[in-house]
């Protein structure tokens, strides 16, 4: 008798576990994941020299942070502008290698592309928008125009260029990092009335580590 009674309560509990634990992960809010590219610009010229390995560094850091299915793209951005890495975050060899070999100074150019590559980089966020991603663009270097006009960012027309792209891609985000304390007020200005303090992050050299973390939760992760 007692050894009945013992199997119908071990019973009732263990049905009551399961059915606990069914109703428990029927309440339960599945995160809506989607994956991100991410495209950097990367400051490769003279100017910018100084301050490229730790700006590497922190390329590299943020990659780690990604998933494995988000997509990365890294242009260089110097005379010129042109893509020195594609393919996922989480491939940290390659990553550095390509870093390492094709942002090192090259005495032959002169300026800095930064509209060039801002174009660019608008176009490969659309695109990768298109297939399904959430798109970013990370601009790591000290903004100065240099070099050919044509080439430079003109901050009266890029809010207009950046409102393009986020009315296609709402949750359409940018990073700008390491530059001057006056170029990231410049960046605060020009474009926060049109991406929001949420989706437009910016950090010097000394907030640059709280900055990721922002840009992170920008992008749903």
């Amino acid at each position: 008798m007692k050894n009945t009674i013992k199997i119908i309560l071990f019973t009732a509990l263990f049905l009551g576990a399961i059915l606990l634990g069914i109703f428990g992960l029927s309440r339960l809010k599945v995160d809506d994941f989607h994956k991100a590219a991410v495209i950097f610009v990367v400051d490769a010229s003279a100017s910018n020299q100084k301050d490229l390995p730790a700006q590497k560094m922190i390329i590299r850091q943020l990659c780690s942070m990604l998933d494995p299915e988000d997509h990365i793209k890294i242009l260089r951005v110097s005379e010129d502008s042109y893509i020195i890495y594609e393919g996922s975050p989480q491939s940290s060899a390659e990553v550095r290698k390509s870093m390492e070999k094709f942002t090192q100074y090259d005495e032959k150019e002169y300026g800095t592309a930064y509209g060039l590559s801002l174009k660019k980089a608008f176009n490969h966020a659309m695109n990768m928008h298109k297939d399904g991603y959430v798109p970013a663009v990370v601009v790591i270097g000290d903004l100065e125009n240099e070099g050919a006009v044509d080439k430079q960012i003109n901050w009266e027309t890029l809010p207009e260029d950046v409102r393009g792209i986020k009315n296609q891609a709402d949750n359409f985000s940018m990073m700008f990092l390491f530059a001057a304390p006056a170029k990231l007020d410049l960046v605060k200005e020009k474009l926060a009335p049109v991406l929001g303090e949420q989706h437009l992050i910016i950090g010097n050299d000394v907030t640059s580590n709280k900055s990721l973390r922002s840009f992170l939760t920008a992008i749903g992760r």
